[in-house]
């Protein structure tokens, strides 16, 4: 298996330790980065009370993992650490084969997530390994080993918020393929009813 799945959630407790408002640590992960930004997975709500189903993505629309990978690539290029990285699963994914045994689980406000380690290059595995190999949902956490950024993809918005340096920011900004937008995580943020 590529990802090993931690039978000790220790490496992820920064999170729960970082003070960060629950709300604003699932969807941007810990405070304390330079710079903030959202990749956008469909676009934002074009009007109030909008909902999800309603947006008709354009042929060829890359699925959220993917848009993902391509995001986490970049940011690859902005840490020491690029082979040694964590990832968390949220235990309710309905397209996650959940792990067998007794494994713990990493507690944050209303989640509670596996926590694996492996390389950013293993996801190109993560459908096999964690699904039955169609695409499934991005890992709802990734950090290197050296915290230059964080990952955060959690399960109810449209998108995908980034905590990492501003250089690092403003490349995934410019990253062709992917809709990033810069963001201020204690703002309001677009949601789709």
């Amino acid at each position: 298996m590529t990802f090993e799945l931690q039978s000790d959630t220790s490496a992820a407790a920064w999170l729960a330790r970082a003070g960060t408002p629950g709300e604003q640590l699932l969807l941007f992960g810990p405070t304390g980065f330079e710079a903030y930004a959202r990749l956008r997975f469909i676009p934002d709500p074009e009007h109030p009370g909008q909902a999800e189903a309603d947006v008709q993505p354009p042929a060829g629309h890359e699925s959220d993992i993917d848009q993902a990978r391509r995001a986490l690539r970049e940011l690859g290029r902005f840490t020491e650490t690029p082979d040694e990285c964590c990832f968390c699963v949220w235990e309710g994914y309905p397209d996650v084969k959940p792990p067998t045994g007794e494994v713990p689980l990493l507690t944050l406000p209303h989640r509670r997530y596996w926590v694996l380690r492996g390389a950013l290059a293993d996801l190109g595995e993560w459908e096999n390994e964690l699904g039955t190999g169609h695409p499934i949902a991005p890992p709802a956490f990734v950090w290197p080993a050296d915290r230059a950024w964080c990952f955060a993809s959690d399960v109810d918005p449209h998108w995908a918020g980034i905590g990492a340096s501003s250089q690092a920011v403003e490349s995934l900004v410019k990253t062709p393929g992917i809709d990033v937008v810069r963001a201020q995580p204690e703002d309001c943020q677009p949601f789709y009813r």
